[in-house]
């Protein structure tokens, strides 16, 4: 048992039952709290409910582990790659949400992502083998990069509201990630997240300090402690009149291309789980099932008026940095995630916190998630000593930071808008995202060019196995 205790937070954790029940809850608490800054970011951008994504957060993530068979230890929150449709369909205004038109624009979500299960048929027919030959190494592994480095200036954005509490949280992490021991090792986000939260309300809050920001304890106050977390109005069988085909129309031709750019993220995603626990996830349980999953998921959110859902890259670092790769966690975060969605005032105190913290956190995870791209290729022995290979990962990481932050690809810093690959079909316009763009460059390049690299998949320790 002590040698046990000696190794928490340097050796794999298969098994989280040996830890305790205790020891779990904090760490299912920590997966939570990873994933809450960004989930909730989505409804507050859109409109949409926050304990309807937070309801629909866990009980998505709890059907993508059913369908993968438990083995995946992925979270599935809230999707950023809809937020362009969403301001298309139901644009937010001066008075807030546009509540008339957002069941139809989660309509159209409904039916992007059916569209996984199309791909996921694909791969079932023609097998895995043959579709994972398109996505070698050398093609995941930057496109993994590039999603921790698009992901970064949302990090330092949140940081500039306040560097002091971004700074306090981040030294948290790395300090009890580096010399904790025991448990405090493999809790270092939520002790980071917990740790700068009462800086703010000691010297935010009491102490008056300018430049803390304080927590927002008004919100706290007023909000109760038990309220529903669906709202029947704005579900997709309260709030859309399937008699308005034009409005439906438009929501369909929307969202449902935004679906290739976020399947094209799924397959990253996955790919940088597996590297992340030194598993194989691709053919088992399937990357057909961790589609299905993933896009089931997404629509019945949708259905019940919540954002689309996606696999979450902050809980990827999180697993990165735990070292605890057993998947009961991430549903211990599922299943809080439901308890506090009928918790208004849980959801308070959670928005209530400073972006400074969320910023602190997410600066070292989103850099763990670029970091295991990089390992990815070091593993796979990605041969770089060959040019096509070097222009490969070249063009697939450009593509993905360049179109991203280019004014030319419509990106304002100032709004927040991303930079996309716009063209029409047949009167439809269709944006791509830069990742989308960058995964489809990758694919190409690495199918036209001679010479390519035999692909390896990830290899599973029979020793590490969960036992069943």
């Amino acid at each position: 048992m002590s040698n046990e205790k000696t190794n928490i937070g340097k050796e794999p954790v298969y098994d989280a039952r040996k830890l305790g029940f205790g020891r779990m809850g904090i760490l299912g608490f920590q997966h939570m709290f990873a994933m809450f800054g960004a989930t909730v970011t989505v409804p507050l951008l859109t409109g949409l409910s926050v304990q309807t994504t937070l309801l629909m957060a866990g009980l998505g993530t709890l059907l993508f582990h059913l369908l993968t068979k438990f083995k995946v230890p992925a979270f599935l929150g809230s999707s950023f790659a809809f937020l362009g449709g969403y301001a298309a369909i139901a644009p937010m205004g001066q008075d807030g949400a546009n509540l008339e038109m957002l069941p139809y624009a989660c309509l159209g979500v409904v039916f992007a992502g059916l569209l996984y299960l199309v791909l996921a048929l694909i791969i079932k027919v023609v097998g895995v083998a043959k579709v994972m030959k398109l996505f070698p190494p050398v093609v995941t592994g930057p496109i993994i990069i590039a999603i921790g480095l698009c992901l970064a200036p949302s990090a330092l954005n949140n940081c500039a509201t306040c560097w002091p509490l971004a700074i306090v949280a981040l030294v948290i992490v790395i300090a009890f990630n580096i010399w904790g021991k025991g448990m405090a090792k493999i809790i270092p986000i939520l002790l980071g997240v917990v740790g700068a939260y009462i800086v703010a309300l000691l010297l935010g809050n009491l102490a008056g300090v300018s430049w803390i920001t304080p927590v927002d304890t008004a919100k706290i106050a007023d909000a109760a402690w038990i309220g529903l977390p669906i709202d029947w109005s704005q579900t997709v069988f309260g709030g859309v009149d399937f008699g308005e085909t034009a409005k439906i129309t438009a929501a369909l031709t929307t969202m449902i291309p935004i679906a290739i750019a976020t399947m094209m993220e799924h397959i990253g995603d996955i790919c940088a789980i597996g590297a992340t626990v030194g598993k194989d996830y691709i053919n088992d349980p399937g990357l057909d099932k961790t589609l299905i999953g993933d896009g089931l998921a997404t629509s019945l959110s949708s259905l019940f008026g919540g954002p689309a859902n996606t696999t979450y890259g902050e809980n990827t670092g999180v697993l990165a940095l735990s070292k605890v790769y057993d998947p009961r966690v991430v549903r211990i975060a599922a299943y809080l995630a439901i308890l506090f969605s009928f918790s208004p005032k849980f959801a308070a105190v959670i928005n209530a916190m400073p972006f400074g913290i969320v910023g602190g956190i997410s600066f070292i995870l989103y850099g763990m998630i670029a970091s295991i791209g990089v390992r990815n290729m070091v593993e796979a022995q990605v041969d770089f000593q060959k040019s096509r290979n070097v222009i490969v990962a070249a063009i697939t990481v450009v593509c993905a930071l360049g179109i991203k932050f280019s004014a030319g690809m419509g990106a304002d810093v100032v709004n927040s808008l991303d930079g996309t690959v716009s063209f029409d079909v047949a009167g439809v316009t269709i944006s791509l995202s830069s990742l989308a763009i960058a995964a489809l460059a990758g694919i190409l390049l690495n199918a036209l060019f001679p010479d390519k690299d035999e692909v390896k998949s990830v290899e599973m320790d029979t020793e590490k196995q969960d036992k069943k």
